[in-house]
């Protein structure tokens, strides 16, 4: 039977995928996905059709009704995959302090037994993470850099449940740089002897764009990979093929993304740098996304 030592986990917004992707899972490999991610963009597709609904009736749909559909779409994911993990996400903007992410976290933390809570890799949202990460599972996301995975690691050095970090590689390939050399910084960085880590911090691979994305995931031993349906559905169509020993990633003409020696484990978390212009640019992303559905 094909063994794959990375956790898989379903990045998408409709509880059908989750369900055709777990079958497909559990026929082919006798087993079960091991999470879902979601985040607002991916939620607010999913619900602009109920925003048609309310515009025919001259009406729009509220943040409560929306906010009680995320809701009820993760409960859905959630009793898909009762084992897994379901990633949930404050909603943020530049402007929203840690005390209202904490506030958000708790209520969405509640919705279902295997919740983890989603916080931006910004200055606000690793506050927010640092007390988070005694009380419930999270998973920083909009991660870009080996100086902001360092940070993470630093912000919950004192975790009492799972920290999931989410590098964004398909972000970074679409302005020409190699995604995945960022996971496997990340990677080196966490994992003895490169780096000394203790293990606490789990590497999820996220925007996955292609196959070879989840290869060389795969060959770097990433500890979970996020998969849309659509790329999930290819891999599947091919037997989930896996990388061999002599396996080598084509990054093609995009730009090296170096390891850099002088970040260390060990320091205070404020004291990396958490400024990309990816994060910023998510953080809006997501935000402008979500607030307009309400429009």
């Amino acid at each position: 039977m094909n063994i794959i030592s990375s956790k898989i986990f379903i990045d998408g917004g409709e509880p059908e995928e989750t369900r055709e992707a777990n079958q497909i899972f559990l026929k082919k490999l006798g087993r079960t996905l091991d999470g879902q991610t979601t985040n607002p963009t991916l939620i607010a597709k999913n619900l602009g059709i109920k925003k048609q609904e309310a515009r025919i009736k001259n009406e729009k749909i509220t943040q409560e009704e929306a906010i009680e559909e995320y809701k009820r779409i993760v409960q859905e994911m959630s009793r898909t995959i009762p084992k897994g993990s379901v990633s949930i996400q404050v909603f943020a903007n530049k402007e929203t302090k840690a005390v209202e992410m904490l506030e958000q976290a708790r209520t969405r933390n509640k919705w279902i037994p295997n919740a983890s809570i989603k916080f931006p890799c910004t200055l606000e949202g690793l506050k927010a993470a640092s007390i988070a990460c005694l009380e419930m599972d999270i998973n920083i996301t909009l991660v870009f850099s080996q100086s902001q995975a360092a940070a993470v690691y630093e912000a919950t050095v004192n975790a009492k449940y799972p920290i999931f970090i989410s590098p964004f590689v398909g972000r970074l390939d679409d302005k020409g740089e190699n995604g995945m050399e960022v996971v496997k910084n990340m990677l080196d960085m966490y994992n003895p002897p490169a780096g000394g880590g203790d293990g606490h911090v789990e590497v999820l691979t996220a925007s996955v764009r292609n196959i070879e994305h989840i290869m060389y995931a795969l060959y770097l031993k990433s500890d979970i990979i996020t998969i849309p349906f659509k790329i999930f559905k290819l891999w599947a169509d091919q037997n989930f093929p896996q990388p061999g020993g002599n396996y080598v990633y084509n990054p093609n003409e995009l730009k090296t993304i170096a390891y850099r020696e002088e970040i260390v484990l060990g320091k205070d978390w404020m004291e990396y740098d958490l400024n990309h212009e990816l994060t910023a640019k998510g953080v809006d992303n997501f935000y402008l996304d979500w607030m307009g559905l309400f429009s």
